[in-house]
């Protein structure tokens, strides 16, 4: 088969080193001029190296785990988790320690919290629809308002009340303050793994960027082909025989591919599509809102503030969400051991006042809100740079839910056009969800047949059967996967 496979992330790059390693002929386009991985990908400043936010390598799934070792091997390290929260001038470790709390929130806060989680699941809020009902009933209002509130406002740029519970249910799965409380006492209970709590994970030795780096080499080495600078502008499709064309954002156009693999915002691909889709489908992509990303890379000499991977700034007078310590996932980040470097995040609309800042005007606003919030002294801090990341987060507000529905629907009237990734399915989803979805659509294709749905992995790299059971990969998959 001949497939083409839109994006160089990490679910397009899988789907193309394992239909390469098939045998198929596989041609991927990558929009980005230079760089592979998406936003999984490892920027570079001087010597020095990090992510466009933080990216953990764990994985339930043995044949996701597999798939690393494969590309990686050796080049793969353990990373000991390390995580804090800020909230009212007091750093809590994440998870959260209870002992910790008591003393850090002192012991009226503390019974408040305890008294409002009762309540909460006394009275619980039927039918929760919002992110904002699903945490108040797992935690009650009091721990919502303080540990939940302002970072997810802070990302999504929405009131909580207007996010949907799917995404608490994603990302937060199983976390509750049994599952808290457990953790930090020790206890185990059925050996089940919560992602949100693991204190340790895997992570290429020179960044996330370096695992499709080399997974494009592999690819590329047993004949796939890499496009760079090669942003699609529309697919064609043609029935009889079917074949896709794909016409690039320079009006040249490749044809006779008997696949496409798409790992491109939604927002962008549908309405590209020849036919065109149907007036419900186009408004329905049309109507699918990202978050956008910027880092903030400071750069500090001799600064030991913190030792943390991250720290979660629960703090509304500032604008910063999340601050990453690259050389704490890996020593080799950083050219000289003297120095570190910081990657400030904040979450904003592409377009709006942040987005459009000046580089220097970032770097100062960075600077002053580490130095607010006692990260750094000022005579550490010695460079900045910047980084922006579009479509970074597909946001699950009120109604994302149908939209998706009925693009989903429509093309089934497409056929051999596949969905995979975060962008491409509109999921917010963590690198081995994506990995998942890129296998099992690379299995479907070497079967010459739809034998697994990728829409039916959930979060944890777990694949959904009709019938409710979960399993790695559904129908078990080959041990050579």
């Amino acid at each position: 088969m001949k497939v083409g496979v839109i994006g160089a992330g990490p679910a397009g790059l899988t789907a193309a080193y394992l239909l390469a390693k098939s045998g198929h002929e596989v041609v991927v386009f990558e929009a980005h001029p230079h760089m592979v991985g998406g936003i999984s990908r490892t920027e570079k400043y001087k010597g020095f190296l990090f992510d466009i936010g933080g990216h953990r390598f764990f994985s339930k799934s043995a044949e996701v785990n597999a798939f690393w070792h494969e590309i990686l091997g050796p080049d793969l390290i353990k990373c000991k988790r390390s995580s804090s929260i800020y909230y009212n001038h007091n750093f809590f470790s994440y998870p959260l320690a209870l002992s910790e709390v008591i003393t850090k929130l002192g012991p009226i806060t503390s019974l408040r919290c305890f008294l409002s989680y009762l309540k909460a699941k006394m009275f619980p809020v039927k039918n929760p629809v919002s992110f904002e009902d699903w945490v108040v009933n797992n935690f009650g209002r009091l721990l919502f308002e303080i540990f939940f509130k302002s970072y997810t406002e802070k990302v999504w740029g929405i009131p909580t009340s207007k996010i949907s519970a799917d995404w608490a249910a994603q990302r937060i799965k199983g976390l509750s303050i049994r599952t808290i409380l457990s953790s930090a006492l020790k206890i185990k209970k059925n050996d089940k793994i919560i992602k949100t709590l693991i204190d340790s994970f895997l992570y290429p030795r020179l960044g996330p960027g370096m695992m499709w780096e080399v997974c494009a080499k592999k690819a590329t080495a047993m004949s796939a082909r890499i496009q760079m600078n090669a942003p699609v502008r529309g697919l064609q499709f043609k029935k009889a025989p079917t074949q896709w064309s794909v016409t690039l954002a320079d009006n040249t156009t490749h044809e006779g591919f008997h696949h496409i693999i798409s790992s491109a915002p939604i927002y962008d691909l549908i309405p590209g599509i020849a036919p065109q889709v149907s007036a419900p489908a186009f408004e329905a992509a049309k109507g699918l809102n990202y978050r956008d990303f910027i880092t903030v890379v400071l750069i500090l000499k001799n600064a030991r503030t913190f030792s943390e991977n991250w720290i979660y700034i629960h703090e509304p007078s500032v604008k910063v969400g999340r601050i990453q310590n690259f050389k704490s996932w890996s020593r080799e980040m950083v050219p000289d051991q003297s120095m570190d470097c910081y990657g400030l995040e904040y979450f904003c609309f592409e377009g709006d006042g942040m987005w459009t800042m000046e580089d220097a005007n970032l770097i100062s606003l960075g600077t002053q809100e580490l130095l607010q919030l006692g990260l750094a002294n000022k005579e550490e801090i010695v460079d900045g740079y910047v980084v922006r990341q579009p479509k970074a987060y597909p946001v699950y507000d009120q109604g994302y839910k149908e939209k998706i529905s009925v693009i989903k629907d429509e093309l089934q009237h497409y056929p051999n056009l596949h969905l995979i990734g975060r962008n491409g399915m509109h999921k917010y989803n963590n690198q081995d969800h994506s990995i998942m979805t890129a296998m099992l659509v690379a299995k479907n294709i070497d079967a010459g047949e739809i034998k697994y749905d990728p829409w039916k992995v959930n979060q944890d790299a777990e694949y959904h059967e009709e019938d409710g059971q979960e399993m790695e990969g559904g129908r078990k998959l080959p041990d050579s996967l």
